[in-house]
């Protein structure tokens, strides 16, 4: 079994036999210095897990070998020790990433307890960084997945971008480019990595609430305030706070983000303190800012402040390159998740794909490989189970838009079609049409409404919803469908 390394620094022989004798009865491997100097070439020969360091030695001192151990590749654990404590001794040695400070003469039991928490601390340490990096390297391999010189160049700048010091990012870029993936770069692949990642959707929450996320608030402040929360300002301290969707803030937040910016301070709601905060902040939107600006909906000097460092993510469709890499990225992803063996796609899927113009970029791209995987029994992808907007000439139209149709039909997978409806020369209303596509798709599927909605290209809450609005479903289960 592989001991543990501890290094003991001390100028006293005695105190250095004394311990040396308790920690090789402990079973530790055991090594000495006197002097700063010697530690730090017996901790570069040796690399001990734990360093028992004394803060007074001759050369130079126990703060100063602290500093540099810590900035070790791989760091000791570092337990202070001194027979004149003082307080500002001990904040620094904290500070500079020492485990805990004894005090001389030392309690050999208070001794063992503390180096063995400084070691089960060490190793939880490495666990956490471990898996930091995994996440690192899995969100890296994800973002470069495209051959086109456009993500090539678009991946380099976002990288150079994540490793500087800029507190304030913009990324911009049609929905489903992948803005939220960017930012991901941007936090794991930054120096705040070790910090948290919080996001948050401004469209999806309400204008009423979103201050209170954002900064936080006060008990008391309004009614439903029954204890004091801290916003997601304060939660992402040290690290990444990504603001997707900035353009639906209203006015009033707009102006409260850029005092943010400005003084890196923010108060919640209610209170009457300011806290300092250590923030950087990815802001996203679909929309075109600038335009924005100049129509009067989004404030110029916040979009100057956000447009220091810029990040344009092209739409797909300019960068077709990218499809097939995607795609076979996307294959591999579900094979493992759904247990499937397809190797890729055939050459008329190919065909498709490359010809579509993809409106909802990467997602959709990534939703109609999901769809086809789902369906696919062969070992390539074929046509029959890509969405209808990509198969279709009527590209672009609704699914009940496409069945009704003069071109007869809607296509079904295998080749089938659900038939195509005749309005009887007294007209028809367009919701009795839609009525009869959902019967009709109902039918097909056997009644199964995942199945349905497929056929019908809406989801299955949807399906759902049009069979209690046409009395398909009743009772209970129809108030659940419009739940």
């Amino acid at each position: 079994m592989v001991k543990m390394k501890v290094l003991i620094v001390d100028d006293e022989r005695l105190v250095r036999w004394s311990l040396r004798q308790k920690f090789e009865e402990w079973g530790y491997a055991v090594f000495e210095a006197e002097t700063g100097k010697q530690a730090l070439e017996v901790a570069a020969a040796e690399a001990p897990d734990v360093v028992l360091l004394d803060v007074r030695l001759p050369d130079i001192s126990g703060l100063e070998v602290l500093e540099k151990l810590a900035a070790a590749s791989e760091p000791s654990a570092v337990v202070m020790m001194t027979g004149d404590p003082q307080l500002d001794d001990i904040k620094a040695a904290i500070r500079m990433g020492a485990y805990d400070f004894i005090d001389k003469p030392l309690d050999f039991d208070e001794l063992s307890v503390t180096i063995q928490n400084a070691l089960e601390a060490r190793r939880l340490r490495g666990e956490v960084e471990s898996l930091r990096g995994e996440v690192r390297r899995q969100v890296g391999s994800f973002e470069v997945v495209g051959a086109s010189k456009k993500t090539t160049e678009l991946m380099r700048f976002v990288r150079k971008v994540a490793a500087s010091e800029a507190s304030t990012i913009l990324v911009q870029g049609e929905s489903g480019t992948g803005k939220d993936l960017i930012a991901k770069v941007l936090h794991y692949e930054s120096s705040r990595h070790e910090g948290p990642l919080v996001a948050i959707n401004c469209s999806a929450i309400p204008e009423t609430l979103i201050e209170a996320e954002l900064f936080g608030h006060e008990k008391g402040a309004f009614t439903d305030a029954k204890a004091m929360k801290r916003g997601l300002f304060e939660i992402a301290d040290s690290g990444t706070l990504f603001l997707d969707e900035i353009g639906e803030l209203s006015p009033f937040l707009q102006a409260k983000l850029l005092r943010v910016l400005e003084d890196q301070q923010i108060r919640r709601v209610g209170g009457v303190r300011d806290i300092q905060v250590d923030v950087r902040v990815v802001a996203a939107s679909n929309r075109d800012l600038e335009k924005a600006v100049r129509e009067g909906s989004f404030r110029q000097d916040l979009y100057y402040r956000l447009a220091v460092i810029s990040i344009y993510i092209p739409p797909l469709r300019e960068r077709k390159e990218d499809i097939l890499p995607l795609v076979d990225f996307f294959i591999q992803d579900y094979n493992r998740k759904f247990r499937k063996a397809v190797r890729g796609i055939n050459e008329e899927t190919r065909r498709l794909l490359l010809a579509y113009d993809w409106p909802g970029n990467v997602r959709e791209l990534r939703n109609a490989v999901e769809r086809a995987m789902i369906l696919e029994d062969d070992a390539l992808l074929r046509p029959n189970y890509l969405p209808f907007a990509v198969t279709q000439p009527h590209a672009g139209l609704t699914a009940f838009e496409r069945a009704s149709s003069p071109a007869g039909g809607q296509a079904l997978p295998g080749g089938r079609r659900l038939p195509s409806l005749t309005i009887p020369e007294g007209g028809t209303s367009l919701e009795e049409i839609e009525r009869s596509m959902v019967v009709l798709a109902l039918e097909q599927a056997h009644g199964n409404q995942t199945q349905a909605s497929r056929l019908l290209d809406i989801s299955r809450d949807a399906l759902r919803y049009k069979m209690k609005k046409f009395g398909l479903i009743h009772g209970e289960e129809a108030e659940e469908a419009v739940s």
